[in-house]
């Protein structure tokens, strides 16, 4: 490695490395088959106690540069939810809104840390970068700073209040909306636009190391602040990229020396009983690749239908390397399991995140996960209620927003991604948004 060079991007399935130019997705040899990890100058845990927010890690967070406004989890061991479980070491990772315990992710979501992050890591002025997301990622990527970045977020229109409340569409922003669709609907429509405009490139999602190092900040803070690696981590999940996260921050920690004698946590991962790809994947289960997101999940953000399971470093990996299993949860389970972590810990928390405390109570129940085990939930979104209380009363932006109030421009299922680009690229040249001309199917 280069002494000016404090980390670089190396792939998982070949012997590839490279300097970063904060653009790259995949290796020149492996192509889509191997996710990039990064590999850091800095080997030992360090933390930066002056800075805010996702950077007190900057060490090992592959950015350029720093920007303000981002919020860590709240990392705290339960009583409440534990006692009810009977867990005797549970801990949580909270990202949302709860200013209480020191969080403050305006979207409501751990999608926050990976937003800042690829801000961060993404070269000024490099283009349009398009965004496909269920809804919280896209909420993260609007509420986050980013001057010089500008980007395009692409989501259903049933998650335009939630980007709405984030901040919807500004200088760097423009939100499309595509009625009817489900989240897979969206990563097709993105990739054409991407695939049709020379000036616009795809954020990455998961085979974006800035993405799953701003992700590990979870597992990160939770070192910090438990002194330990958990013995089990329990996330819901579409993609998996949280997951991967915090199985590849995990092995930085474990290199680093910090936690000898103790190994990368368990991973129990979470999704939709009516819809869990993963699940289905890793018991060898024959299916459907799109049925279920169709149908209506309880958390349509968990909803991926092309999860990175079989790449090189991707979950099926991360699965086989800590013996883990993929866990699921019903929508009645989800609802009791929101309405009891409300109850005891004191925060409304987000569908996703009730199907993992959902899946956990059931993971106890059958005696799959033991009670005196060093547990970390992830609670990936929350604090939503709270928040709208506190910007209501004019505490904080986004009070009363709707997605036409906040730019955001809802496009028909048949709209041409040639026109809604030129749109897109007219408007930020000009300043001027909505869409105009209205695309073709609106």
């Amino acid at each position: 490695m280069d002494p000016g060079d404090p980390y670089l991007i190396a792939c998982t399935g070949c012997d590839w490395r490279s300097a970063d130019d904060g653009l790259r997705m995949s290796c020149p040899r492996c192509g889509d088959g191997a996710l990039l990890r990064t590999e850091y100058a800095t080997s030992s845990f360090t933390v930066a106690p002056e800075a805010s927010g996702v950077f007190r890690y900057r060490s090992w967070l592959p950015v350029r540069r720093e920007i303000e406004g981002s919020s860590r989890p709240a990392v705290y061991r339960s009583e409440g939810l534990g006692r009810e479980l009977g867990l005797t070491d549970l801990w949580v990772s909270f990202s949302g809104y709860w200013p209480e315990r020191g969080c403050r992710m305006v979207s409501g979501s751990f999608k926050e840390l990976e937003a800042y992050t690829v801000l961060g890591r993404t070269p000024q002025q490099a283009g349009v970068m398009v965004v496909a997301s269920a809804g919280n990622t896209a909420a993260a990527f609007a509420a986050a700073h980013g001057p010089g970045v500008p980007r395009l977020l692409v989501v259903p229109d049933r998650a335009a209040p939630v980007v709405a409340a984030a901040g919807g569409s500004s200088a760097d922003v423009r939100v499309v909306a595509l009625r009817g669709a489900t989240y897979n609907d969206v990563i097709d429509f993105s990739r054409k636009l991407v695939a049709s405009t020379p000036g616009f490139f795809p954020e990455g999602g998961v085979r974006n190391v800035a993405r799953r190092d701003g992700l590990g900040v979870i597992a990160l803070t939770a070192f910090e602040e438990m002194g330990t690696l958990p013995e089990f981590y329990v996330q819901a999940v579409g993609s998996g990229a949280g997951a991967i996260a915090t199985y590849e921050a995990s092995e930085r920690i474990l290199a680093s020396g910090a936690a000898a004698g103790q190994s990368v946590p368990r991973m129990l991962l979470c999704q939709n009983a009516d819809f869990a790809p993963l699940g289905r994947a890793w018991r060898g289960e024959p299916g459907p690749a799109d049925g279920g997101a169709q149908a209506d999940p309880y958390a349509p953000e968990l909803a991926n239908s092309t999860p990175p399971y079989d790449v090189h470093g991707g979950v099926r990996d991360i699965l086989r390397a800590t013996a883990g299993d993929v866990l699921v949860a019903d929508r009645a389970a989800a609802q009791s399991a929101r309405a009891m972590f409300e109850e005891l810990e004191g925060i409304d928390i987000e569908p996703a995140a009730a199907v993992a405390v959902a899946a956990l109570r059931d993971a106890v129940r059958s005696g799959r996960l033991p009670r005196d085990a060093r547990c970390l939930l992830n609670v990936t979104g929350g604090g939503r209620r709270r928040l709208h209380a506190t910007t209501t009363a004019g505490g904080a932006p986004g009070a009363g927003a709707t997605p036409e109030s906040a730019g955001i421009r809802s496009v028909g299922p048949t709209a041409s991604p040639d026109e809604v680009a030129a749109a897109v690229l007219d408007s930020f040249a000009s300043g001027r948004w909505p869409l105009t001309p209205t695309p073709a199917g609106c």
